[in-house]
């Protein structure tokens, strides 16, 4: 094992990202990715700095015959390492799952369309549709649909368990894995921005069949028309979810993006600020719900509640930046 694939993996080892390692030793982060890629050698007086800072001997990285780590003081913790089956078998699982997630969060966005259709098939008086029948079988279908979508989501947590180091630690890959996923990622990057530019488009476009429906001054159809803006929603919510599973996926593996060495550290605090939102967002939904009895239009509360958890998350990791 050469200096450069040693530098490499006791970085990983450490969870350091390339900027953090630069930092520690007083050099610029190109300095450290061409010792990493080979171009370039530390002197003398870096291989030092690293050999205290890593903990292991001078003779382990300048000599490739040594392969197993020589500690001088304190030893480094043991990462886990993945191997290539492991990376296989987790693609394909992701692969599956993107598509179960996928359908899950259709469901989740769609689950209002019968109670609000009913609700307004009743108003209109039509189809001999009572206000009673429409609240009962509009929210039991309600309910139903969100069911069946947080058995799934909660089957592929359950399934994706033995996985979720890559998500939260620091991991050593074995050789051939980074090539493999990079491979795949490249190949995968045009269903991916294709999915992305549906998606997108379908949210962009929901809500001209509502302002094509009032401008009739039709209240049903007007009502249809909203149910049309849920089901465009819902789609393009699929498709960005189905893209987006299987492209984190590769990018735990890669260790890129969001799932960087510096990102995992940010990952564990932006997870309970979700946790606690989406909790408060539920708890105003079925507050709104129960005491108005207005199930018909608190399904509001979701779309404003995503759009702001955008935001307030785009907030926290600038905040942070700057706190850094």
């Amino acid at each position: 094992m050469i200096l450069a694939e040693k530098i490499a993996r006791l970085r990983k080892k450490n969870g350091w990202s390339q900027e953090e390692l630069a930092e520690k030793i007083n050099v610029s982060r190109q300095a450290v990715s061409k010792w990493e890629s080979a171009q370039t050698v530390p002197d003398l007086e870096k291989v030092l700095t690293l050999g205290n800072l890593f903990g292991v001997t001078t003779d382990y990285l300048l000599k490739d015959e040594m392969e197993s780590e020589e500690f001088s003081g304190t030893e480094i913790p043991a990462v886990r390492r993945l191997t290539l089956a492991e990376a296989n078998e987790y693609l394909a699982w992701e692969e599956k799952s993107s598509l179960r997630i996928a359908a899950a969060t259709f469901l989740c966005v769609f689950s209002p369309i019968p109670l609000v259709f009913l609700g307004g098939a009743a108003e209109a008086a039509k189809y001999g549709v009572t206000e009673n029948m429409a609240t009962l079988a509009g929210i039991t279908m309600l309910f139903l649909l969100i069911a069946a979508a947080v058995a799934v989501f909660i089957s592929c947590g359950f399934k994706s368990e033995p996985y979720k180091f890559l998500e939260k630690e620091m991991f050593d890959t074995e050789y051939g894995v980074t090539g493999m996923v990079s491979e795949r990622q490249k190949a995968h990057r045009p269903t991916y921005v294709r999915c992305n530019i549906i998606g997108i488009v379908l949210c962009v476009l929901s809500p001209v069949p509502v302002v094509a429906g009032a401008m009739t001054g039709d209240e049903f159809l007007t009502v249809v028309t909203v149910c049309v803006l849920l089901l465009f929603i819902a789609v393009g919510a699929a498709f960005l979810v189905a893209a987006g599973v299987r492209w984190s996926g590769m990018q735990k593996i890669l260790q890129s993006g969001d799932y960087a060495p510096a990102e995992k550290k940010r990952s564990e605090t932006e997870d309970a600020l979700a946790a606690a939102y989406w909790l408060i967002a539920t708890a105003v939904y079925l507050a709104w719900s129960f005491s108005t009895g207005g199930w018909k239009e608190t399904w509001i509360v979701w779309p404003v509640a995503g759009v702001l958890f955008a935001a307030v998350l785009s907030l926290y990791r600038l905040l942070a930046k700057k706190k850094e």
